[in-house]
């Protein structure tokens, strides 16, 4: 691992390394897995409780598996709550001598409203001037799916991503920009189709220099 640290790559230790982060991950997955299935017959029995009161029949055969199902995919659609940053950077920070903005712009986003556990859904753009350091791209985006896979609010979605990348990676600033239809505006309430919301939070150089601030809005389209 030394030769890693000091910078001079030490093939070995990269592998041993690697190796271990496998066996750490499968062994998150293997006890997530456990977890799941120890709550899905709560959940089943609730969704069926759900349907009954809704004045369902629940044992016609269109809806026979429906509980289990639904609780499979409730639990697929908050599994950020099992993930942390830390699990999934996996030591994907590197030092670099770059200065300059690094900018991943429409990764989808998918998440529920915890208010009325509908879907909201649509682009998150990032951006973040590096300090000395730089993460993979590809864990930008995991970022969002730790935070969005979870019962949330697009205000407080924006708001922890730019901190969990700022936390991770201490740059001179973050930017994060949401756009993103929500379902409980258009499958009920006022019913507004084509409405969309768009968040944003600014973190350090972003905040304090309007000039970065534009720069990031304007490869981001939003100026």
């Amino acid at each position: 691992m030394n030769g890693i640290c000091n910078g001079n790559v030490n093939v070995n230790d990269a592998v041993e390394h690697r190796q271990a982060s496998i066996v750490y991950c499968k062994h998150e997955t293997s006890r997530k897995d456990a977890e799941d299935k120890s709550h899905l017959p709560a959940l089943e029995a609730a969704y069926t409780s759900i349907l009954r009161e809704l004045g369902e029949d629940t044992d016609r055969q269109g809806l026979l598996r429906t509980p289990l199902r639904a609780a499979k995919a409730m639990q697929f659609f908050t599994k950020g709550y099992h993930e942390s940053v830390d699990d999934i950077l996996n030591n994907a920070i590197f030092d670099e001598d770059h200065d300059e903005m690094v900018i991943v712009k429409d990764i989808d986003m998918f998440s529920l409203c915890e208010h009325h556990l509908v879907p909201f859904f649509g682009k998150v753009h990032i951006g973040y001037v590096p300090n000395k350091k730089v993460v993979g791209l590809s864990k930008l985006a995991r970022i969002v799916d730790i935070f969005s896979r979870r019962l949330q609010v697009q205000e407080r979605l924006t708001k922890q991503i730019a901190t969990a990348i700022s936390d991770a990676l201490q740059p001179k600033g973050v930017a994060v920009v949401i756009e993103a239809a929500h379902m409980c505006m258009v499958m009920r309430g006022v019913q507004k189709m084509n409405s969309r919301t768009i968040t944003s939070t600014m973190l350090g150089i972003y905040l304090d220099d309007p000039k970065t601030r534009e720069e990031f809005l304007n490869l981001t389209h939003y100026t």
